[in-house]
């Protein structure tokens, strides 16, 4: 009998670079990151390694099938793996959303982690909620700059050292020190957060006092940040990346250090083999695994504790809403057919003249079929209301300069949240190889030209512990109106009335003069 295939391609090293020590005591730490609660396997878009238009879409992922592959690997090499998790691994789901956090608990403990470090969602129910949930784990997290504002200490360790056959390893965790301004800034209250500066004296400790064979930091800054990092630390192996669910299929490396990220929702695993040299210098190897249906099963016992944590929300979260004949998807830095209905239902919601919606890089495909409550979550990850208001012209032109900047920037540091707002009435045409605040060379609202001076109405959502009179992070909004309903229920209104969605939403809101076909990275954009 063959084995599956998917323990062949693990067996065979699937897409593996450089010599993976072959008969060597090697050590394979392997990492997921930005599961955002996707715990059941779902629909995932595929494309060509190097980010070409070719796609198709596959079920994959799933808590189950990402524990059947990393036992296999560990039935391969008794004792010799380590198995960690990079960040917003609590939210993005609709299960993890309405029990703030609790049914991953049992998950993760069945997956059996090693270590943890929080992402920039993290934070999403508070940091009270974060701090219980993660004492009720059975693994550590790592964070060494998040700091608590009233002790002043830190919040997690730094770091762990793993010694595994014959090799003293050590882990560094790294979070966004930009979440107070990326998230509502209510949602950090209590931790304070500090940038890469405290890294190098860590680093720098642990290589002379502590004697360790290899250095990993484990961060969740995107890879952009993580590959600027990678050039100013000095002492470290691998950047382990998360944050901007990019697959590198290829280390990114940087003088003696690599740089890698391993997809999201679970649907990829990282695997980075390592071992010493004759020479005593540390080699290694990195294979970025598809977690594809096809080539892995399922784990049993973690597919039990799934089952069981998360059927009792079944009936509530699996209301079909509405219905799609074309797939409505998510995987683009300028603009998405699944964002363009969603901004076509805020402004619809109000009749205003635009709407903007967050770039949201998560979720996964919605294929044809029945959309259901649970999709909203995916679609929105948090409910605050709709607000409405007025801004002028050049308010909203200085907010698209600003966001082009965060989204296409050439400094790494200026990098900042997701991809492009999603936009609704509006159409921008843009070069990202322009100078900052001089890429918008068009705007047009309802398909005439905007004028500075004009006031244009505005739908968006509430930002929790922003200003009232701020619209979508636009300062000095005019007549504000928050409204008594949500985004879920634009969405819910919106498909009760367009339902079958036949066709996919009118693109070309977005339009970078300088960029071609579809953009799947900030980093590898062009």
């Amino acid at each position: 009998m063959f084995p599956p295939i998917g323990i062949l391609l693990l067996l065979m090293g699937a897409c593996a670079n450089i010599d993976p020590g072959k008969g060597k005591e090697r050590v394979s730490l392997l990492y997921i990151g930005d599961i955002h609660g996707q715990f059941e396997e779902h629909p995932e878009m595929f494309w060509s390694k190097n980010g070409g238009e070719e796609q198709t879409v596959e079920i994959a992922g799933g808590a189950a099938r990402i524990a059947s592959a990393v036992k296999e690997i560990q039935s391969q090499n008794s004792d010799g793996t380590v198995f960690f998790d990079a960040g917003d691994t609590i939210q993005g789901s609709a299960d993890v959303a309405v029990s703030e956090g609790e049914v991953a608990i049992p998950i993760l403990n069945a997956l059996d982690f090693d270590f943890a470090i929080p992402g920039n969602w993290e934070v999403v129910y508070g940091t009270k909620r974060f701090k219980e949930i993660s004492k009720r784990l059975k693994f550590p997290f790592l964070a060494a700059n998040i700091f608590d504002t009233k002790t002043e200490k830190r919040v997690f360790a730094p770091y762990k050292i793993i010694e595994k056959k014959g090799l003293k390893l050590a882990f560094i965790g790294f979070t966004d020190p930009d979440v107070p301004n990326r998230q509502p800034p209510t949602f950090s209250k209590g931790f304070s957060y500090k940038g890469a500066e405290i890294l190098q004296p860590l680093i720098d400790n642990l290589r002379r006092k502590e004697h360790v064979d290899g250095v990993f930091l484990v961060t969740h800054i995107g890879l952009p940040k993580a590959v600027k990092l990678a050039e100013t630390v000095k002492g470290v192996d691998v950047l382990f990346s998360s944050d901007t669910h990019e697959r590198t299929y290829e280390p990114i490396v940087k003088g003696d250090t690599w740089v890698v990220e391993p997809g999201a929702f679970g649907s990829f695993l990282g695997k980075l083999d390592v071992y010493k040299s004759e020479s005593g210098k540390l080699k290694k190897s990195w294979n970025l695994i598809e977690l594809k249906a096809k080539d892995f099963q399922k784990d049993r016992q973690v597919l039990k504790v799934v089952k069981e944590t998360l059927s009792p929300l079944d009936k509530k979260l699996d209301k079909v809403i509405g219905e799609t004949k074309v797939t409505l998807a998510r995987y683009n830095v300028i603009e998405t057919s699944l964002d363009a209905l969603l901004a076509d239902a805020l402004r619809a919601s109000t009749g205003t003249d635009l709407a903007f919606s967050n770039g949201f890089r998560f979720a996964h495909p919605v294929v044809p079929g029945s959309i259901r409550e649970k999709d909203l979550w995916n679609f929105f990850p948090i409910t605050t209301p709709i607000k409405t208001g007025k801004l002028t012209g050049k308010q909203i032109k200085n907010f698209l300069e600003r966001e082009i900047e965060n989204v296409f920037s050439e400094d790494a540091e200026n990098l900042f949240g997701g991809w492009l707002p999603r936009v609704s009435g509006l159409k921008v045409v843009f070069n990202s190889s322009a100078p900052a605040m001089k890429r918008v060379k068009e705007v047009l609202v309802g398909g005439q030209p905007l004028v500075e001076h004009r006031l244009y109405s505005v739908t968006t959502c509430v930002r929790e512990g922003d200003p009232d009179t701020t619209l979508c992070r636009i300062p000095n909004g005019r007549d504000i109106e928050i409204k008594e309903f949500d985004a879920h229920e634009a969405v819910r209104k919106y498909l009760a009335k367009n339902s079958p969605i036949i066709t996919s939403p009118a693109l070309n809101r977005f339009i970078g003069e300088d960029l071609s076909g579809t953009v799947r990275s900030q980093y590898f954009r062009k």
